[in-house]
């Protein structure tokens, strides 16, 4: 079994019931958070190790390593490899795009991540807020103005809308 397929088994044997799932999640999000701080403190986007390098640097299993692979593998600037390909002593490099890494722990939400002081220095206050106000705003329509049976055509015919592309309305 791939360290991924265990990554994934582990997930699904501890969903059996929500407070198990809870714990689980729980602990997890507390050491990728140690992981996040390191990588966000040296500031430094390009990333490289082994599986089991940074399972013993960060005091985790090789499958939990595999998991944040998977989580911050949307926000990389190059494709990473197949995840079941890995192995302990597979090699990754990687260069995080600190805007997108950011976008994607709003849309978890991960505030636990986004939050973190070590943002500073990477993405000034205002640009975080401007990334914040972006996503926030993802999904909301602006409907334009109105226009009335009388009022120009906004095609440009000239014509009064009513007469033109209001015609059946």
């Amino acid at each position: 079994m791939s360290l991924y397929s265990e990554w994934k088994q582990s997930i699904e044997d501890h969903a059996k019931d929500e407070k198990t799932a809870r714990a689980f999640w729980d602990a997890f999000c507390k050491r990728e958070q140690g992981i996040y701080k390191d990588l966000l403190g040296k500031k430094e986007a390009h990333v490289e190790g082994t599986v089991s390098g940074f399972a013993e640097k960060y005091n985790m299993g090789q499958e939990e390593i595999l998991g944040f692979l998977d989580g911050i593998s949307e926000s990389i600037k190059e494709k990473m490899p197949e995840l079941d390909s890995f192995e302990a002593d597979s090699p990754f490099e990687f260069t995080i795009d600190f805007e997108k890494l950011y976008w994607n722990m709003l849309a978890v939400p991960a505030e636990w991540l986004y939050t973190l002081p070590e943002w500073d220095g990477i993405l000034s206050a205002e640009r975080r807020e401007e990334i914040y106000k972006k996503f926030r705003n993802r999904n909301t329509v602006v409907k334009g103005p109105k226009v009335g049976r009388n009022d120009p055509c906004p095609c440009g015919s000239g014509k009064k809308y009513k007469k033109c592309c209001g015609r059946g309305a």
